[in-house]
């Protein structure tokens, strides 16, 4: 039977470094798939996920309870603003390199090839929309719609009221829609009508 969170976190204070893998292990692919879908980048993801557990590690000791998922992605989330505030004070690439690889499509059977450029392409189409929302919007459906989180998680993870987060995720989800209408032919058919 695996630890919950409360005994990993407790044990983690008590300078157990074993529950801490453990805590990584456990919540490395969300934290690492937040990141990504805030920088729209697969390498400074990565340097994001590991400054996210660094700051975990770190403030461990004040950790009070509640969600543990929840704290961990406000560290990741403040982490990719941070980053991207510091890359738009010292730009050093274009913003085309920082659109993320089509490398989030979930594989469902064996698509034509025909089908795999076309989910390639909606997936570059999907990525380049949320890169293209104001960081909080971004964050929030980020954590809602792709993570799964729920609104009062969300909240927890962001710093911000429930009322914040759902008006934050209508906005975005009201760009989104506007952004993919405009490239309907990559949309799947029962979606082409709408709009």
């Amino acid at each position: 039977m695996q630890p919950g969170d409360a005994e990993l976190v407790i044990r983690c204070q008590r300078g157990d470094l074993t529950a801490f893998n453990l805590i990584v292990e456990r919540y490395q692919s969300r934290v690492f798939n937040v990141a990504a879908r805030i920088l729209g980048n697969r390498a400074s993801a990565e340097d994001v996920a590991q400054e996210t557990f660094v700051s975990a590690y770190r403030a461990i000791g004040r950790f009070r309870g509640g969600s543990l998922p929840a704290w961990l992605m406000r560290i990741a989330t403040n982490a990719s603003r941070d980053f991207l505030r510091a890359r738009r004070r010292r730009p050093a690439e274009s913003l085309d390199e920082f659109l993320l690889e089509p490398g989030f499509q979930p594989s469902s059977g064996d698509p034509t090839p025909e089908q795999q450029v076309l989910a390639g392409e909606l997936g570059a189409a999907i990525q380049e929309a949320i890169l293209s929302l104001p960081e909080d919007q971004r964050a929030v459906l980020v954590l809602v719609d792709v993570q799964g989180f729920s609104y009062e998680e969300t909240a927890t993870a962001t710093g911000v009221s429930n009322g914040t987060v759902k008006s934050r995720l209508s906005r975005a989800r009201a760009r989104m829609r506007d952004q993919l209408v405009q490239k309907r032919e990559l949309l799947p058919d029962e979606f082409r009508q709408v709009g």
